[in-house]
């Protein structure tokens, strides 16, 4: 758990750790010279193998605001410290604030230096602390007289955060790796080091990162976690990490950059967010202002885009669109603050819903409802916030990135919501199971229709049908129905047409008299295809009349074509596509291993593996080739 201590310059913050600890957090010379701290101090007491309390001790000047930002916005318990000879001051009420905008609900105060002052005054301060924390996020926080000198009052104190402890679980724990960088440098003999705190999640030496949002890879060569040499660094540790990459430099990396898991990687210019405008702001905040927007370790320049209402007045909250001016990684629950333009006073806070925004109709009511059910904190409660209150569908490898989880996890908890999951185009989806229902029953009647209306025709073309459903379809949505359409066997898929099982297109008689004549050559060669000027000559008619005739054929689903005046019988295709999947298994797919299988010439496995590519089946690659996507998928049933 990590506990950030907060409050006014020179009200026994550091000196409070040092006795809780052992430990002190100033550590830069020029903290030592002026006896103030300027940037964050850690320490850590290890209480049981896997509980350990973790302090940040944040500085408390008003110049240094910018790095106390940076360490309360990844913490789990705030410790407020007021001097019981001073009282609050001014520093003490941004800082608590800073921690009501942020919603940190959970924390405690300490009233320090009780030994030197009356017990009379202890009240005093006592009672200014409560008034102080009415109506904030830490209103009817326990509070504890101490003095770290004397220690007295310590050891309640001590108990109540370790009790904390011992009881307290994170579902950061469980999220891919992230590091918020505060420092760069290079050691000699070691090469780049980054330090920062352990968001989420946790990395081992060798490990692969990447320094986000840059893109850059990196790999972890050696971890200092909490002051010492580890194998492994967590949440909630303070973190050195020794780096190295081929695109790796110390001129590259910046404070604010993050160091996380590759599949974290998505940086963003804009996110949707719920603010809160300080109740001492004298105006409202209008649309457009321009403000100095703080998350994790980054500061950056930023415009508020309001998503509803001319304005967000003092005291009030509101959702947000936030544009950057440049790029930055951030998920679902970063704690963020805004400050003036000028960067000199506090004005909002909050915690970003979803990083994913919309460019446009950023403000339409269902946009709006969308957010609103993004809001909602626990994951399972949102997706099914989102079913009932939007009506677009859930795309859950997104939704899996911006909680930081893992995609098992998402359809795992997806199996206690009415919801139909299915994977399109390598991403995850959820769809509202009536939604689902209803267009795969309109579907069918559509396809139905079609087939008693036009009798001559094969089936409908995948986009006229799509086009046809009202309201249209997501093309997820469309096309995870189609698919599991296909797979249970209610509709075929042939060429980019669809059409019910029992439905077969007719020719006339004349062309059914030819079409028998054609299918006997073309079973009889199966997987050759013969030339048309070949075929013409053995039945006997006009290469033009036959030409004609196989695009007809072809229109119908009887054929396919496969090269230039070359067709094949759909379950040819099949069946060569089947051997380009098996020897796939094994390796990449060259022309002379699948002229082998195939057992046809060399010339003509070109052509065929020139029509997979050109079909989607496979992609080229130097002299061999990769499979893309499923036969089923591409040619259907």
């Amino acid at each position: 758990m990590i506990i950030a201590t907060s409050g006014h310059i020179d009200h026994g913050k550091t000196l409070l750790v040092k006795a809780l600890t052992g430990i002190d957090t100033d550590r830069l010379p020029e903290e030592k010279n002026r006896g103030i701290s300027i940037d964050l101090g850690y320490a850590y007491h290890k209480l049981d193998d896997e509980k350990v309390l973790g302090f940040v001790d944040v500085p408390g000047h008003e110049k240094f605001v910018r790095n106390m930002l940076a360490g309360v916005t990844g913490i789990d318990y705030a410790l407020l410290v007021i001097a019981a000879d001073d009282g609050p001051m001014p520093q003490t009420e941004e800082h608590l604030s800073i921690l009501d905008l942020l919603g940190v609900s959970k924390g405690a105060v300490a009233i320090t230096k009780i030994d030197r002052v009356e017990p009379k005054r202890i009240d005093e301060v006592i009672k200014l602390t409560e008034i102080l924390l009415d109506g904030t996020s830490l209103e009817g926080a326990e509070i504890f007289p101490v003095s770290a000198i004397s220690r007295l009052g310590l050891n309640e104190l001590w108990t109540h955060l370790k009790d904390l402890e011992m009881g307290f679980d994170n579902d950061r724990r469980k999220g891919n790796f992230r590091l918020a960088i505060d420092r760069r440098f290079t050691v000699p003999g070691a090469g780049l080091v980054v330090t920062g705190n352990v968001f989420s999640g946790k990395v081992q030496i060798g490990d692969k990162l990447t320094l986000s949002p840059a893109g850059t890879e990196a790999r972890v060569r050696g971890i200092h976690a909490q002051n010492f040499n580890a194998d492994i660094g967590e949440f909630g540790q303070r973190c050195a990490l020794n780096i190295t990459g081929p695109d790796l430099q110390k001129v590259t990396i910046h404070r604010g950059d993050w160091l996380l898991d590759e599949k974290l990687h998505a940086p963003t210019r804009r996110f949707d967010t719920r603010i809160k405008l300080l109740k001492s702001e004298l105006r409202s905040l209008k649309h457009w202002t321009p403000v100095h927007l703080h998350i994790g370790t980054i500061d950056v320049n930023a415009r508020v885009a309001l998503l509803g209402g001319k304005e967000i007045s003092p005291g009030n909250s509101g959702y947000v669109q936030m544009v950057l001016d440049k790029p930055i990684s951030t998920l679902h629950g970063d704690c963020l603050i805004l400050r003036d333009q000028s960067a000199r006073r506090t004005i909002a806070g909050g915690k970003v819903i979803d990083p994913f925004a919309p460019t446009r109709g950023r403000s339409k009511p269902e946009r709006l409802a969308t957010i609103a059910a993004l809001e909602v904190g626990k994951p399972e409660a949102s997706i099914t916030s989102l079913l009932k209150t939007s009506s677009e569908d859930i795309n859950l490898s997104k939704f899996t990135l911006n909680r930081n989880m893992k995609i098992e996890d998402t359809i795992k908890l997806c199996s206690n919501i009415e919801i139909v999951v299915s994977e399109v185009e390598k991403e995850h989806w959820g769809f509202n199971i009536n939604r689902w229902k209803s267009y795969s029953e309109n579907i069918l009647k559509i396809l139905e229709r079609r087939h008693r209306e036009k009798p001559d025709e094969p089936g409908l073309a995948e986009n006229n049908l799509r086009l046809g459903l009202s309201p249209k379809p997501s093309l997820p949505l469309f096309n995870a129905i189609i698919s599991l359409l296909a797979a249970d066997n209610k509709i075929l898929v042939a060429n980019k047409k669809l059409r019910l099982p029992g439905h077969q297109a007719r020719f006339s008689a004349q062309d059914k008299k030819l079409w028998f004549q054609i299918r006997q050559h073309m079973e009889e060669e199966f997987r050759k295809p013969l030339s048309l000027h070949e075929l013409a000559i053995i039945i006997g008619i006009a290469a033009n009349k036959l030409i004609a005739f196989m695009r007809r054929a072809a229109g119908l689903g009887f054929v396919i074509q496969v090269a230039r005046n070359r067709y094949l019988l759909p379950e040819a295709v099949k069946e060569l596509a089947t051997i380009v999947e098996d020897l796939a298994i094994e390796d990449n797919i060259t022309p002379a291993e699948f002229r082998n299988q195939s057992k046809i010439g060399r010339n003509m496995a070109i052509e065929i593996l020139e029509f997979f590519d050109k079909s989607g089946l496979t992609k080229r690659d130097g002299n061999s080739r990769k499979l893309i996507k499923p036969a089923k998928e591409i040619f259907g049933s």
